[in-house]
Order: C-alpha cells, then sequence, then structure tokens
C-alpha cells in the first residue's frame, strides 16, 4: 500500500508541475508501464508530447540496454526520433492527427526495411551497410498511422536460421540479447530484442516476425502478450525472409490491447506480397473482439500432446490453474485433446530450405547494385562468413545456410510434397479439432521458462513448445502471460483456424484480465 501511495504523490506532484512549466521540460513521470490509451489520453489533455515520451524512451535504453544491466535489445536507434517526434507534435496542436499511434514511438525488428538513416541487416555483418531503398510495407502504414520509429531490435541472426547450434538472441552484428528476468538467461528468439524492449519498458509496442516460434516463444521468455496473425493479413513485402508459406510480422505488446492496437495499423492488403494468400475481404474486428470479451459458454478444447508434454511439474501447474480459471468464468472446457503431428516437423524443415534459398535470394538480387556486377545470394552470405568467420561465426557456425544452398528450385517434387505434406498435418490436424468440438480456441502452455545463455552448446529449451501447429497451418495464435517459474515467465497460448484472429484475442484479453499474470521485471 506504501508503494501505491508514493506512486499516487508522485503523479499528483508531476501534473502540477506539468501545469506550471511546458510539458517538454518535465521528464520525472515513468513510462515503462503505461500502456498506448493512458499515453493517447495524456498527450490528448496536454500532460505528454510526443518528444518528451520518445526521449524517455531513448533515455531508458541509454540506461538499461546499454548500460546498468546492459540487455542489449535494441541494435539502433533512429537518429531523427526527435525531429518526427517534433513534427508530430505540431500536427497534434493543429488537430492533425494522422491515427491511432500518432507520436506513439515503435521498435522494429532488424530484418524489416525503413528508409531513413538506420540499416536493415538481420543481424548479418553481411548486411551492416545495406539501407533500404523504400519503407516495408508494414512500415509505411504504421507511419502514416502517426508512429515514430524509434529504432531496430537486436535478433537471432537470419531470424534463427543459420545453425542447429545457434544461440538465441545473438548475432554477428548485435552480439546476445539478455532476458530482461535474468541476464544469464536466454530471450529466446528469434524476434529477441522486440520481446524484451517491450518487457524492459524501453517502448509500448515492438514489430517481431514469426516463421515457426519466433514471436510466440519469445513474447512468453519475457512476459508479455505476442500475436502471431493469419498468413496473409499482414505484408510480408520489404521483410528479409524465411519462407513464403509461414513468414509473417506480428505485433508484441505488454498487454493484449497495446498489441492488438499495433495489429490493427499493420493490418492491410498488399497486391504486391505476390506470395501471399488472396486477402479477405473483411479485416478482423479486433478492437470490438477486446470490448466484447467474455469467456462465458466459449468452448476452450486444451491440448495435451504438445511438444514437451509433462516434462516440467512447474508449468504443469500454471497450466492447470489457467484452466481452473477459464472454466470459472464461465468457459466450456474440453480437455485431453491430441493432435497428431507426426512426419510434420521434417516435412517443415524440408520446405523452411527450399523456400529460405528462394526468398533470400530475391530479397537479396532486389537490393544488388544495378552495376552489372555478380548479384548478392546466399552463397555470398556463406562465402562472405567463412572469409570473416573470426566476426561472423564466433560460436557456431551455417550448417543450414548449406543444406539450404544445396537445395534447387521450388518446383522440385520433394519441396512440393513436403510443403503439401506439412500444410496437411497441420492444418486438418487444427481444423478437425476445431469442428468435432464445435471449439472456439485450442489452449497450450506456450513454453518453459527460459533456460542459461550457453554459447558454447547452444539452446537448450527443455522441449516444451506450442507454436509449430499454427506456424505450419498459416493459423493465428496469441500468447499472452500465465504465471511464472521461480521468478522467471510462462505463457499460454491461444490459437484456432484461419482468419480467427479477433476470436483468439477478445479470449485471450478476457483470461488476462482476470489472471493479472504479468509481473513486470525488476530492473
Amino acid at each position: 500500500m506504501r508503494r501505491l501511495s508514493l506512486w499516487a504523490a508522485h503523479t499528483f506532484s508531476v501534473l502540477v508541475l506539468a501545469a506550471c512549466h511546458p510539458v517538454d521540460e518535465v521528464h520525472v513521470m515513468d513510462y515503462a508501464e503505461t500502456d498506448i490509451t493512458t499515453l493517447q489520453a495524456q498527450m490528448a489533455a496536454g500532460e505528454l508530447t510526443a518528444r518528451v515520451l520518445t526521449q524517455y524512451y531513448l533515455d531508458r535504453i541509454s540506461r538499461l540496454d546499454q548500460q546498468g544491466p546492459a540487455l542489449n535489445a535494441v541494435i539502433e536507434v533512429n537518429p531523427d526520433a526527435l525531429q518526427i517526434a517534433d513534427g508530430l507534435d505540431q500536427a497534434r496542436s493543429l488537430g492533425q492527427l494522422r491515427g491511432p499511434l500518432h507520436g506513439i514511438p515503435v521498435l522494429l525488428k532488424a530484418n524489416i526495411d525503413t528508409h531513413d538513416q538506420m540499416a536493415t541487416t538481420a543481424g548479418s555483418v553481411f548486411l551492416k551497410d545495406h539501407h533500404a531503398a523504400a519503407d516495408a510495407f508494414i512500415v509505411k502504414r504504421l507511419r502514416d498511422a502517426g508512429a515514430i520509429i524509434l529504432g531496430k531490435t537486436n535478433l537471432s541472426e537470419w531470424a534463427n536460421f543459420r545453425s542447429n547450434s545457434s544461440s538465441s538472441g545473438w548475432s554477428s552484428l548485435g552480439g546476445q540479447t539478455h532476458n530482461p528476468y535474468d541476464p544469464r538467461r536466454n530471450p529466446c528468439g528469434s524476434s529477441s530484442g522486440s520481446a524484451v524492449a517491450v518487457a524492459a519498458g524501453l517502448a509500448s509496442v515492438a514489430v517481431g516476425t514469426e516463421t515457426d516460434g519466433s514471436i510466440m516463444c519469445p513474447s512468453s521468455k519475457s512476459g508479455i502478450v505476442g500475436i502471431k496473425p493469419s498468413l496473409g493479413l499482414v505484408s510480408r513485402r520489404g521483410i528479409i525472409p524465411i519462407a513464403h508459406s509461414q513468414d509473417t510480422a506480428g505485433p508484441m505488446g505488454r498487454t493484449v490491447r497495446d498489441a492488438a492496437l499495433l495489429y490493427a495499423v499493420m493490418i492491410g492488403e498488399d497486391t504486391e506480397d505476390v506470395t501471399a494468400p488472396s486477402f479477405p475481404g473483411q479485416i478482423p474486428e479486433l478492437m470490438a473482439a477486446l470490448d466484447d470479451a467474455s469467456l462465458q459458454g466459449r468452448r476452450i478444447g486444451v491440448l495435451r500432446n504438445y511438444a514437451g508434454a509433462g516434462t516440467d511439474e512447474r508449468v504443469e501447474q500454471i497450466f492447470t490453474y489457467s484452466i481452473a480459471l477459464l472454466r470459472q468464468q464461465g468457459a466450456v472446457i474440453i480437455d485431453d485433446l491430441s493432435i497428431d503431428r507426426k512426419g510434420m516437423g521434417n516435412a517443415e524443415f524440408e520446405v523452411l530450405l527450399y523456400e529460405f534459398k528462394s526468398n533470400l535470394n530475391a530479397y537479396l538480387e532486389s537490393i544488388s547494385p544495378q552495376d552489372g556486377t555478380t548479384p548478392q545470394d546466399l552463397a555470398a552470405v556463406i562465402t562472405y562468413n567463412q572469409q570473416h568467420s573470426a566476426r561472423a561465426m564466433p560460436f557456431f557456425g551455417q550448417d543450414i545456410l548449406v543444406l539450404a544452398q544445396a537445395k534447387g528450385p521450388l518446383t522440385e517434387h520433394a519441396y512440393i510434397d513436403a510443403l503439401q505434406t506439412s500444410k496437411s498435418i497441420a492444418q486438418e490436424g487444427i481444423n478437425q479439432a476445431l469442428q468435432a468440438h464445435q471449439l472456439d480456441a485450442i489452449i497450450a502452455p506456450t513454453g518453459g521458462p527460459a533456460w542459461l545463455t550457453d554459447h558454447i552448446n547452444g539452446d537448450r529449451p527443455g522441449g516444451i513448445s506450442s507454436s509449430s501447429l499454427a506456424a505450419i497451418s498459416g493459423y493465428p495464435a496469441v500468447t499472452v502471460p500465465a504465471g511464472m517459474v521461480e521468478g522467471l515467465p510462462v505463457g499460454l497460448s491461444f490459437f484456432g483456424a484461419d482468419m480467427m484472429d479477433a476470436k483468439l484475442i477478445g479470449l485471450a484479453h478476457a483470461f488476462e484480465l482476470v489472471s493479472a499474470a504479468r509481473v513486470a521485471p525488476d530492473l
């Protein structure tokens, strides 16, 4: 109670100061846990400006990310961020609001193109000097909505598709990102920097990307909300790829509402994302789903044969408690679901190898100099890493890159068969479970507690994961904090069929409200 009283007194004193002095002279408010709705209300009331908020985050990045606990989540800050904030403040003063993110700083994973002074690198020294000629489609949407691109976040190099012995959250350009709850532990990848930055209050929200678990796992390990969209709702144009049949960008935030606000801006039809499924005629009503969030009468299926099931009793206890909480709120629980995934993982890996070579070559060719020189491609990346091994490969190699380089074109039967196999197993498994039990969603633990970072042996994740079904199927998933194991967060995943994004977001929000499971890291 004393802590709450001190906070209230502090807030009152700051508001008095703000009334007596120009708001851009007040730097004592703490916005580390403030949600977007509150920030927008404060800016609308003249209690806060985009410049003050941007400077607050820049100072916090300096104090906690570059110094102090040195989380190393942000690979680069935008040198134009304050100037952009000033322009947005001026527009607000004239009543010219651009959209729901007006004046809100957003961090982007470093594999997303921005046409500014920041590089787009996927964490690789091979691309250290690459500055995109245009914004990615989603970046343009963010800017149009008034967002401030605050910086780029570190990631597992090449989105964690370089070596089977990799350390998640490590890149040759950015080094190792650390878990905000225990810097000795791993943040999971590949959107590690985005997750850690949000958890640590370096921004309200961030954008990550996922091929299989790269939004879900780091969000769970950092105790935040991550949304993996239905494939095709968010454009992939201008994002360094792995595989077009699974890749998507997605929002990450400390609350479901913050993540949904970001997601609502990111969604949009891009006719130049030629490998995307057909864009649906109607965009999901994400914000309405939040307002109508209820668990009463919702039929929730409990997946029991997720990867690593039963290997950690502490995770099982959190899962059991979460199920009980859902039932108490009126949800109808259908327990003991089992989805056969036999052969899915091997087929998926084959698909990723083929598509990575094809997709990355296309991206690198598009950014190669138009002067008749040899275009950049995956083979050039492999050669570069060999020639600069001390910098590029100090801890682990590039065995996955070599395997991908050996693959042929996407017309080969091995690729076509693997794609059909992986998709059918994942999609039919989810669809049949939903239809057989008339389910609104399926739940499972997102993963276990964070493992110790190990640059010698690579990742040791403990085997608990439920991300692959949604990732391979191309269906949506949401992870939300569910509990703590020895001070480390554990998430609960909601997933379902194609275009069920809004329903899942509503269910996750309803669970979030009653569980209140998120605990901010002590930095």
